[in-house]
């Protein structure tokens, strides 16, 4: 067994618990084919009643599957969905789940962050990303500095911090595999400051230059960069003000996951902290809409209520 097989075997096994005569449906597109079938592979090898649906490669992440196909998501006892463009902030993946369906997404995932991440260590992570979620569940006001420049504060009070721990073993669970975060959506036009994303944005890859977002009102208004800053802005080209949302606050817990230039894999970097822009209705917000895309920042301090929950990076918790 090759490493790659191993990591899906992790996933199936020990991240979904699969169980065999369970039906479950693995969702790709063609540039992930390969890792698609090796998941649907590893669930017929436990017994399970698996399937493989290949769909054409959607043109943003957060754009709905076809409509057959999110009607037979609904049926399924487990989805993964290793896809280019990510089905996470998708009305078909919250209506599976809602239906009961246990669901991991991998977006744009890479051989190499398989072999490397999916063999954490996912029970430590999901201890440190639940007490993180309770921390922002019980907070009232967030700000995040980093080195680069970003100084923004938002409000969280009311909304529900989310533990994302790669266990997805009850009716309904969500969660990306690599797993490791706690996140959630800010009040809607709360936000304000400057981001400064030196890590990655969607499709960016790292950011040889930093991108600058200034954000009025809990909505970006303008955006500033180098040669990599085009990417952002086709990414949310036509999509309207609401792509521009500041959706989600989140912090990485994985200490395998390192800032490779996927959004993916560089949200869950131990000692980052990551905002995103778009649809923030999978995480209990207002705001639905075809986008979501996360901003990574290195080496962050994030204050809660006064409480300096990250320093430069390092948590104090």
């Amino acid at each position: 067994m090759n490493a790659l097989e191993k990591a899906a075997r992790t996933a199936v096994r020990k991240c979904l618990a699969v169980k065999k005569g369970e039906t479950v449906m693995v969702i790709t597109d063609g540039p992930l084919e390969k890792i698609g079938r090796l998941l649907w592979d590893a669930c017929r090898q436990v017994g399970a009643e698996a399937m493989l649906a290949e769909i054409i490669p959607r043109k943003t992440s957060g754009e709905e599957p076809p409509g057959a196909l999110a009607d037979c998501m609904k049926k399924a006892d487990v989805l993964i969905i290793p896809t280019s463009k990510s089905l996470s902030h998708t009305k078909a993946r919250r209506d599976a789940c809602r239906m009961g369906a246990r669901c991991a997404t991998l977006p744009g995932i890479t051989p190499d962050t398989m072999r490397r991440t999916l063999n954490a260590n996912y029970q430590k992570i999901a201890k440190l990303s639940i007490r993180l979620a309770r921390i922002l569940t019980r907070g009232s006001t967030a700000q995040v500095t980093t080195p680069a420049g970003t100084d923004i504060r938002m409000s969280i009070k009311g909304r529900k911090g989310h533990p994302d721990t790669g266990l997805v073993h009850k009716r309904g669970d969500f969660s990306n595999l690599p797993a490791g975060e706690a996140y959630l959506a800010p009040v809607e036009g709360s936000a304000q400051g400057t981001i400064v994303i030196d890590g990655c944005i969607g499709e960016t890859g790292v950011l040889r230059k930093p991108i600058a977002m200034t954000v009025r009102d809990g909505y970006v208004t303008a955006i500033s960069g180098g040669a990599q800053v085009k990417v952002l802005r086709r990414a949310i080209q036509g999509l309207g003000k609401k792509a521009r949302n500041i959706a989600e606050l989140g912090i990485g817990t994985n200490d395998k996951a390192r800032v490779v230039g996927s959004s993916l894999e560089d949200e869950k970097v131990l000692g980052t902290v990551h905002i995103a822009i778009g649809d923030n209705a999978s995480m209990g917000g207002k705001i639905s809409v075809a986008s979501h895309l996360d901003a990574i920042l290195l080496k962050p301090t994030l204050i809660i209520d006064r409480r300096t929950i990250m320093k430069d990076g390092h948590l104090n918790i």
